[in-house]
This record gives structure tokens, sequence and C-alpha cells, in this order.
């Protein structure tokens, strides 16, 4: 899949972490959805967690970024909707099976704890890695986006 328009969001700990990964998507001439934050005043980020997540799973883009302090929370917000399987990573192989195993469709980073060197490597990883189809993945992937799925009936 070819990725032409990517959202990306923040909270004021993941400032500078956007610039990089802005400047990564202009290199590659992605389009860029800016769904905020722009200051380093801070902001709650649920709220941009939440509104990545909906461009994603409405359609307005065809992958996120989202950033916060460890990356942790950010992620657990996006994944609250269940189109979205947001991969919080750490380094390019975490990028890479993110896409290739679990089809991740939102790529999430803890500005405080990643290098702006290794998050540009894993969003260029994540940006050029298929998901793998299959049966084995697939079947997977369909339990990750079942709302009502309960793994402790299975």
């Amino acid at each position: 899949m070819l990725v032409r328009c990517v959202a990306v969001g923040c909270d004021h700990a993941g400032i500078a972490l956007k610039k990089i990964v802005s400047e990564t998507l202009n290199e590659r001439a992605i389009e860029i959805l800016d769904l905020g934050t722009d200051g380093l005043e801070s902001v709650d980020y649920p709220d941009f967690g939440y509104s990545v997540a909906r461009a994603v799973a409405d359609g307005e883009a065809d992958r996120g970024v989202l950033m916060c302090g460890s990356g942790i929370g950010i992620s657990i917000a996006a994944n609250r909707h269940p189109k979205i399987r947001a991969a919080l990573v750490h380094d390019k192989y975490s990028a890479q099976l993110c896409r290739e195993h679990n089809d991740a469709n939102v790529l999430c980073f803890g500005g405080r704890v990643i290098t702006p060197e290794i998050a540009k490597s894993c969003l260029e990883v994540f940006l050029d890695t298929e998901f793998s189809t299959g049966e084995r993945h697939e079947r997977r992937v369909r339990k990750l986006c079942s709302p009502v799925y309960d793994a402790f009936e299975q």
C-alpha cells in the first residue's frame, strides 16, 4: 500500500520528535494531517490519541504517528478505537514486525525515551513494510479488530 497521508499527533512531551517525524514525511512527499499539539504547554495526550485514531479509522489518513513522553499513554488511547492497531516501538525490528505481523496502522513513540535517529529509522521501516498476508497473521489481526472478542472465552 502506498502511504499518501499520515495523521500526526502528540502531547507537549512529543513536540521535538513531532518535528523529526514531520521532516521525514516531508522528505518522502507524504501529506501530513497535523492534529496537534504545537506548544510546550501541558495538554492531555488522550485527546491527540483519539484524534489520530479517528482520522485513520475514517480514512482521512492512511496511517498515523503519535508521541507522548513514554509513548505508553498515547498508544493506549489510540488502541481504544476498534479499527486501530497502534504499536509502541523502540527499534527498527519492532517497527518491522508491527507492520508484518500485526498490520499496525498507527506508530507510537516516547519522546523522552527514543533518540531522533532511531525514531526516524523506525518511521521509515513502518512506512515501507507491508503486512504479511496469510491465514496465521490475518486470523490474529481479525481477533484484534473484533470489538466483542473475549480471549478468556476461547
